[in-house]
């Protein structure tokens, strides 16, 4: 479902999006292009970057695939297909290997779909491990 709705969103703004627009508060929609990762780490390195990220798809999978509760899986769920999502731009787009991100907010740089589903899935699970009850020790 991440994959999708990244996807679509993308596409729209790819297709519609030709000038900055203002929504409402602090959002609004910008069309920029990100080669690097996060916050626009190791810019310019959009090769390094891709390699990294395949790998990280492969160690994310085998994580999600082991998470113990829903909560985790969710959470796990959603950073992979951030992942995905990125790294299928990155690959598949021809923007060469950079990610096309649209979503503004006053104060932090442009992201997309992807990234906000990164950012979420992390958030869930840091908190499902922060708060979450342990089911070995419940039983004891």
């Amino acid at each position: 479902m991440v994959l999708a709705a990244d996807r679509l969103t993308t596409s729209l703004a790819l297709g519609h999006l030709h000038h900055a627009t203002h929504l409402w508060g602090p959002f609004g929609l910008a069309l920029t292009f990100n080669s690097g990762f996060a916050f626009s780490l190791f810019s310019g390195r959009a090769s390094i970057v891709t390699v990294l990220l395949c790998v990280g798809v492969v160690v994310l999978t085998v994580v999600v695939a082991r998470a113990r509760t829903m909560v985790q899986a969710v959470g796990g769920g959603l950073v992979l297909g951030g992942a995905v999502g990125n790294l299928s731009e990155r690959i598949f787009s021809g923007h060469n290997g950079q990610v096309p991100d649209f979503i503004t907010l006053s104060h932090w740089p442009t992201f997309n779909v992807a990234d906000a589903c990164v950012t979420v899935g992390v958030i869930v699970v840091a908190a499902s491990l922060v708060f979450g009850r342990n089911p070995t020790t419940e039983n004891a």
